[in-house]
């Protein structure tokens, strides 16, 4: 049978430490305990009966008690199993951090690591650029510094100039000659 028990919130991980110790200590019939990444403020218990699941979780701090339905492991399943996704950051793209201490900060991706699942990044609103290694779950991607199917010319043909006002169809550019002298610069001298 699998219990919910309700604990503080931020405190799964002292609490879930509290309950393992209880249980080997007192050799009860507990199978498994799980707290899962991103269920704030519970932990499942896996145990033979419903009093086991008690004893354990009974009169620790942090335990606020034991949820009175029991689940399946089918319902939970998705919870517990890891899922591996496509990892879709890459270096150069600009990125909002997700988890804490530089929650809602924007930085740059400088290198990525994939079999380790971090990134390194640094802080666009820092004077001085300092690298800061986050785990992948922690970012989100905000923009691209190239926009997939783009072009470096990005739109533009290859021989237009930079900020050159493009030309109606059929006329052609005005030709100016080398050999063009003003006669008098631009203001009159007795301006």
């Amino acid at each position: 049978m699998i219990f919910i028990i309700k604990v503080t919130t931020n405190k799964e991980d002292r609490a879930l430490d509290l309950i393992s110790t209880k249980i080997h200590k007192k050799e009860l019939n507990v199978y498994s305990l799980a707290r899962p990444h991103g269920l704030r403020g519970y932990i499942f218990l896996e145990a033979e009966d419903r009093d086991s699941a008690e004893e354990a979780a009974y009169n620790l701090p942090y335990v606020k008690g034991i949820i009175g339905k029991t689940v399946t492991y089918d319902e939970i399943k998705n919870m517990i199993e890891p899922i591996m996704e496509e990892i879709n950051i890459e270096k150069g793209d600009i990125v909002e951090i997700i988890g804490e201490p530089f929650k809602k900060e924007k930085a740059k991706v400088v290198r990525i690591d994939k079999t380790k699942g971090e990134a390194v990044v640094t802080l666009l609103a820092a004077v001085v650029p300092i690298p800061v290694t986050v785990k992948l779950d922690n970012i989100k991607v905000i923009r691209r510094e190239k926009e997939e199917g783009e072009d470096e010319t990005s739109g533009k043909e290859a021989g237009d100039k930079e900020g050159a006002e493009p030309l109606a169809k059929g006329t052609e550019a005005p030709q100016i000659s080398q050999d063009f002298e003003p006669s008098e610069g631009l203001i009159p001298d007795e301006y």
